[in-house]
This record gives structure tokens, C-alpha cells and sequence, in this order.
């Protein structure tokens, strides 16, 4: 039976949860009481009872609706890695429509040539290294909270991810077997401050990660955890993001360039992965640069991926 897992109030305070068809269950009840990053810390030799409690038809009866409950973040990761410019079609939106986002050379080019020029750089990207940095743990929010819009950034943008969830520790490890290191997936909405990833203040050096990517409460997580074994391609899901009811993501993670293992292989070659750790996979298109939208105090952003859930967060601005 497919699963996930999710840390939910039942009644007084935030437990760890199976869900089973959009139903919630303490685990508490099947024996299990340690939180969900302890679980993935003991991953291979949890999962087959994970797997006996969600058939359990003694919990299954105590299941309650999960949109009744309140749903946190899964857990707090050590380590939170992601993989940029990993969607052709997204990164040629954003370059394309924003010009903060472009460098000089970009900005010397006709729009066609732009174009192409960019589409050139994404498709030499398919055979090169991936792209990636490191997002604070501090960022994460759960699938319910708000994300608060600082009062220093004018243009927050959203970016609906696949979230991978490692399992195993990791290091030095190759791309065709990288799959076995991975728990599950999960949902990751890697909010960006657009304006603020590439410096102008004649800095030689590039890209602003902490500026871009660092602010409290800038990447809601969750609602569940879905095991790997229950996720049957995660290269044919569905990544859909809506503000205020209009879909702007709606796109397919057929799409993504750098393969999740060969992500990991990356990764472990520079830094030990540890269970729990996350690495957001990328965007897909439809980031409000594209269409000159971003995210304003009261907007309701809502994102689904095939499977994991959904998250709805609304946005605050920050007083």
C-alpha cells in the first residue's frame, strides 16, 4: 500500500504520521515514537515497519482526514542542497523575462539572439557537472505556514521543486547507484528573492546565494514524505504551482537536465550527505519572472507535485 509520512497535531502537539489514501494516523500507535529525521537516520531497517503499519487495520481505523489537521514541515533537515538552472525551459523564461537576471552579455544581444544564446548554454548543460548551492535550514516553513515577504525584497518569486530526501549516508557515490541512497520525495517551494541573485554593485564574483535564496521562511516543505519505492518514475510527475487560483507552474519533471543520480554523485564527491538531508532538484518554467508577477502581501500560493500532496501558503508581509 502506498504511504507517506508527515509530522501532523493531532491534538496537543506535532507527531509523526502515516498517511494512507489522504487519511492521518499516529505512528505513535503502532509502537513508534521518535521523530521523523530519527526514522530516516535508521532508514533500511525502519521502512519494512513502516510498511507493515500502514496495512495495519487497527491504525487504519484511528485515520482522520488530513485536510482537518494541521500539518508542520516533515522535520528539520541538516543540510539542504539545490541544483539550479536544472529545467531548459524554465531558465530560458526567467533569463528571457527579467532583466535582473541577465549579465552583460545578455543584455548586449537582440532578443532573438538572446534566445538562442541562452538555449545553446541549457542544452551544452545536459552533459556538464550540475549547478549547485546550499539553502539554510532556518528557510524551512511548513506546507500550511506563511511565507513572510521581507521588507528588503521586491521581487519574491516562487519555485515548485521535487524534493529529494536522502537515506543513507553518502559519499563518493556513482550515478547508477545513487538511486539506493534515496528515502522519498517530497514537495520543496525554493522561494527566491529574483532580484537579489546576482550582484550590481560590481562584484566580479556572481551569484548571491544568501541574498537570493536564505530568508526565514523561504522554503515551505512538505506535507509528506512518500518513500521512493512508492514514487514509480520520478521523472513523469506533474509540478503545479497556482497564486491566488491562477496556474502559473504546470509542468513535468520529464523536463529536468542533470538526473537526480547524477545529482547525487555530484554532491557526494564534495560533501558527506547525511540521512535527511534534501536536495531540491530544480525548477520547472513558470517562476513569476516569466510573466513579470511576483509574490505580494495576502497572495495564497498553492503547489502540488503527483503523489506528494499539496501545499498552501500564504503570503505575509514582514512587519
Amino acid at each position: 500500500m502506498t504511504f507517506g509520512l508527515a509530522t501532523i497535531t493531532f491534538d496537543r502537539h506535532p507527531e509523526v504520521a502515516l498517511v494512507v489514501d489522504d487519511r492521518a494516523m499516529p505512528l505513535a500507535a503502532s509502537g513508534e515514537t521518535r521523530d521523523l529525521l530519527a526514522l530516516l537516520d535508521d532508514w533500511d531497517a525502519v521502512l519494512p515497519a513502516l510498511e507493515r503499519a500502514a496495512t495495519d487495520p487497527a491504525l487504519l481505523a484511528s485515520a482522520r482526514p488530513i485536510d482537518t489537521l494541521t500539518v508542520h514541515a516533515p522535520y528539520l533537515p541538516r543540510q539542504i542542497f539545490c541544483t539550479g538552472a536544472n529545467y531548459k525551459k524554465h531558465v530560458v523564461g526567467i533569463i528571457m523575462g527579467d532583466p535582473s537576471m541577465r549579465t552583460a552579455e545578455h543584455d548586449a544581444l537582440s532578443e532573438e539572439d538572446r534566445r538562442r544564446h541562452v538555449e545553446k548554454i541549457m542544452d551544452e548543460r545536459k552533459n556538464a557537472l550540475p549547478y549547485c548551492f546550499i539553502k539554510l535550514p532556518s528557510c524551512v516553513v511548513g506546507p500550511q505556514d506563511a511565507v513572510i515577504l521581507p521588507n528588503n525584497v521586491e521581487k519574491p518569486d516562487w519555485e515548485l521543486e521535487l524534493g529529494v530526501v536522502i537515506g543513507r549516508r553518502a559519499r563518493h557515490v556513482a550515478a547508477e547507484n545513487a538511486m539506493a541512497y534515496v528515502a522519498g520525495f517530497v514537495i520543496v517551494n525554493d522561494v527566491t528573492a529574483r532580484e537579489h541573485i546576482f550582484r550590481r554593485d560590481g562584484s566580479a564574483i556572481g551569484a548571491d546565494w544568501l541574498s537570493g535564496k536564505c530568508f526565514p521562511t523561504f522554503l515551505p516543505f512538505g506535507p509528506t514524505l512518500v518513500p521512493r519505492q512508492y514514487v514509480a518514475d520520478p521523472y513523469d510527475l506533474t509540478i503545479t504551482l497556482s497564486v491566488n487560483g491562477k496556474v502559473y507552474q504546470n509542468e513535468s519533471t520529464a523536463d529536468m537536465m542533470t538526473s537526480i543520480e547524477r545529482q547525487i554523485a555530484y554532491l557526494s564527491d564534495r560533501v558527506a550527505l547525511q540521512p535527511g538531508d534534501v536536495i531540491c532538484t530544480g525548477s520547472p518554467y513558470g517562476n513569476g519572472s516569466a510573466f513579470g508577477v511576483f509574490l505580494r502581501d495576502g497572495d495564497i500560493m498553492e503547489g502540488t507535485i503527483t503523489g506528494l500532496g499539496t501545499q498552501r501558503n500564504r503570503c505575509v508581509a514582514e512587519r
